[in-house]
Formats: structure tokens, C-alpha cells, sequence
């Protein structure tokens, strides 16, 4: 799995994880940072990513 760079280069990036990065940051309420650290954990899994987003928001 590539890892995404530091920064906002996720941004322009069209790897798998910048694409999933994108996509959590644009379908939930999560900071792209947020977002970032879950791909990182849980991979690029869009279900999963879902998941784990609406859990957190749900704890928060």
C-alpha cells in the first residue's frame, strides 16, 4: 500500500489512499486530517472508512 505524503498532497495525488482520503473527508462530517489518519489505519475500504467515520462521530 503506497503511503500518502505529508501535507495536502492527498489533494492531488491519485492514489488509492488520496482518492479514499477525499472521498471520507467529502461524504462525512471528518476533518481531512481526521480522514487521513483512518485510511492510514484501516485502509481504503469505502464501507469500512463509512464505518469508522460514523463511529467516531458517534463517540464525539
Amino acid at each position: 500500500m503506497q503511503e500518502v505524503k505529508q501535507g495536502n498532497d492527498w489533494l492531488t495525488s491519485d492514489s488509492d489512499e488520496a482518492r479514499a482520503i477525499r472521498f471520507l473527508a467529502e461524504q462525512t462530517d471528518v476533518s481531512p486530517k481526521q480522514a487521513k489518519e483512518i485510511v492510514s489505519e484501516h485502509g481504503c475500504n469505502r464501507e469500512k472508512l463509512l464505518q469508522v467515520a460514523h463511529t467516531l462521530k458517534a463517540e464525539g
